[in-house]
């Protein structure tokens, strides 16, 4: 590791608890609780999971940016403007809500559940009243990273040469990461960010002491 380099130190793991949102979703809530009430810009983040005739119907959302990150199934989505599409696994929406957006989030089949992640990312006081917009980016327009039994999907920021597509109005590193048995991954996060991992699949070590964070398990 360069010598210039500072390791983040580790000040907190945890497992959130599943508990119920939306209209029979469940959601691990691993920002937005006692455990973790907020790290700025972050509001909220939920590992969801939900099927029909479960889902998120109409809520408003002002002030702040809400990314969907879809693993498996698929989300529809509409809004009070009739925007509308729908999200498939490795599909991404970045919703800037601004000055206000009502719309509904609603998974696509009664049998599959539909699992991802949505994070809240807070917007400057400038932002807060910006027109709502999307940017909605298929699977195949994210860029993939690759190291030594490392895959990265840049969904917003910079990560092992490749940037990833997103315009975030509050800047943000989003990565997805995916390591083989044994491998080593390092990012580079500007001084003065707050950073945290979670991790929703195997395991991982982290930090200098090299601990241990496990399935559905979120490293601050």
């Amino acid at each position: 590791m360069d010598q210039h380099k500072l390791l983040k130190t580790i000040q907190k793991i945890f497992s959130p608890r599943e508990m119920s949102e939306g209209v029979g979703a469940k959601v691990r809530r691993i920002i937005g609780t006692s455990e973790l009430p907020r790290m700025d810009p972050f509001l909220i983040l939920d590992h969801f999971s939900v099927k029909l005739p479960g889902g998120f119907p109409d809520h408003p959302h002002r002030g702040f940016q809400t990314v969907t990150y879809m693993l498996e199934g698929q989300i529809h989505h509409q809004d009070f403007k009739d925007n509308k599409g729908s999200l498939g696994p490795g599909d991404l929406q970045w919703m800037t809500a601004g000055k206000g957006i009502l719309h509904a989030e609603m998974p696509g089949s009664f049998e599959e559940e539909s699992v991802g992640f949505q994070l809240w990312i807070n917007l400057s006081s400038k932002d807060k009243f910006c027109d709502p917009e999307y940017q909605e980016i298929s699977r195949d327009k994210v860029p993939i990273a690759k190291s030594e039994n490392v895959v990265v999907k840049v969904i917003a920021g910079e990560s092992l040469g490749m940037k990833g597509p997103i315009y975030a109005r509050t800047p943000a590193l989003y990565l997805d990461v995916e390591m083989g048995h044994n491998a080593t991954f390092e990012q580079i996060i500007p001084k003065g960010w707050n950073s945290f991992s979670y991790v929703f699949k195997g395991e991982a070590l982290f930090g200098e002491n090299q601990t241990k964070a496990g399935k559905n398990t979120a490293v601050v």
